[in-house]
């Protein structure tokens, strides 16, 4: 499948899903100021997506017009459980790169299942994006929005609540047009 396409379906899926259950509201800006990063690994494997984050997260060091990075995995880690490997070493490869408190990386998979839950269960949405991947985050950026929003601490309860309200299927065909061509 082509990168263009990759990216367009994600773009879709931030705008329908993301932005318009309002899952994350400070999403909306990112999308506006066009601040958004994609990087589309089509021969991922730990190795070169590790690296890939590494190279990443020095652009943004740079780049203070780009608020954010997502590196899509569209052919690899279909697997949850090794999807969740790899945010384990994402996670540390932060730490030793000496990033901790600048970045943080969110986690997005196809099959997300919150511990604790069925995998039908409709909450499990507010992570189930079209393709695995890995939202790198700027920690100041995060804070300062946190900052701006006063119920920021509720945002994840108040996603479940909606997409339990919502049910199954609404959640189900709202990713699924995110995957039309």
């Amino acid at each position: 499948m082509p990168e263009a396409t990759i990216i367009a379906q994600t773009t879709v899926w931030i705008k329908s899903v993301v932005i318009g259950c309002n899952f994350c509201p400070f999403a909306a800006k990112a999308m506006s100021t066009k601040s958004i990063r994609y990087k589309v690994l089509h021969d991922a494997n730990t190795e070169n997506t590790l690296e890939t984050l590494i190279l990443e997260m020095a652009f943004l060091d740079g780049a203070e017009d780009i608020e954010t990075t997502l590196i899509i995995l569209p052919y690899r880690f279909e697997d949850f459980t090794q999807y969740l490997q790899l945010v384990r070493s994402a996670e540390k490869t932060v730490t030793r790169q000496g990033y901790d408190g600048v970045y943080q990386v969110a986690s997005f998979h196809p099959e997300y299942c919150f511990a604790g839950t069925d995998n039908d269960d409709p909450a499990n949405y507010t992570n189930r994006s079209p393709y695995p991947m890995l939202h790198i985050l700027r920690e100041e950026s995060i804070s300062q929005a946190i900052g701006q929003h006063f119920e920021a601490k509720g945002i994840p309860a108040r996603n479940i609540a909606f997409a339990r309200e919502k049910g199954l299927r609404y959640m189900q065909l709202l990713r699924a047009v995110c995957m039309e061509e």
